[in-house]
């Protein structure tokens, strides 16, 4: 009708105001905080998801709960000398920049009767194993390995195989592995580098490749 067409026509120049009215510069500055804002949130829930910047630290507790899933740990030695090493006890060498472990041991010999018990007290360094992306455990030496009431012939052999049972037991076992977005942060992949042993735990720090 007519009488219509100028009520319907301002109606529609209102709808259309807050959008096809903008100058230019304003849509462009709109657009640029909207965007702006968007990335700045995308980065902080990006950092909120990191678990480590530059480096990072394993509480000691991590790396007990690391340990002891290697035991019990059961082995024959000397063909007639059964080994059982249990409950593992880690210490932190910081002035060495290695870790300490003490277990309990308990050996069952030819003589029979019940299993004689002691301590194998090992340290080891510890270095990255870039194919398991794992901090891991390296070298491992004996200290002590010492069984109470075990035959003197026995007690001298057994403390001779104690480098090759160390070696089984902790050569190259991780205590902390890595996921692959920890190692490639925003496109830049990093590698585990100075690993050292600190009186709270062991700290980690990356390299950008």
């Amino acid at each position: 009708m007519p009488g219509s067409t100028q009520p319907d026509q301002s109606i529609r120049e209102q709808c259309e105001t807050p959008v096809a009215r903008q100058t230019p510069e304003v849509s462009r500055r709109r657009w640029l905080a909207l965007t702006g804002t968007a990335a700045l949130a995308a980065g902080l829930a990006a950092c909120a998801g990191l678990p480590f910047g530059n480096d990072y630290t394993f509480s000691e507790s991590q790396l007990q709960r690391a340990l002891e899933r290697k035991f019990p740990f059961d082995r024959r030695v000397l063909a007639v000398l059964d080994v059982n090493l249990t409950h593992p006890r880690l210490t932190l060498l910081p002035e060495s920049n290695r870790l300490a472990v003490s277990v309990d041991a308990a050996v069952t010999h030819p003589l029979g009767g019940a299993p004689l018990t002691g301590t194998l007290a090992i340290d080891s360094a510890l270095a990255y194993d870039p194919t398991t992306m794992s901090v891991v455990l390296r070298d491992p030496e004996v200290e002590t390995f010492t069984i109470d009431g075990l035959p003197e012939r026995w007690s001298r052999q057994l403390n001779a195989a104690g480098a090759l049972i160390a070696t089984q037991l902790l050569q190259g076992t991780p205590i902390y592995t890595f996921k692959p977005e920890q190692l490639n942060i925003g496109g830049v992949a990093r590698q585990p580098g100075t690993i050292t042993v600190l009186s709270h735990g062991v700290n980690v720090k990356f390299d950008s490749r």
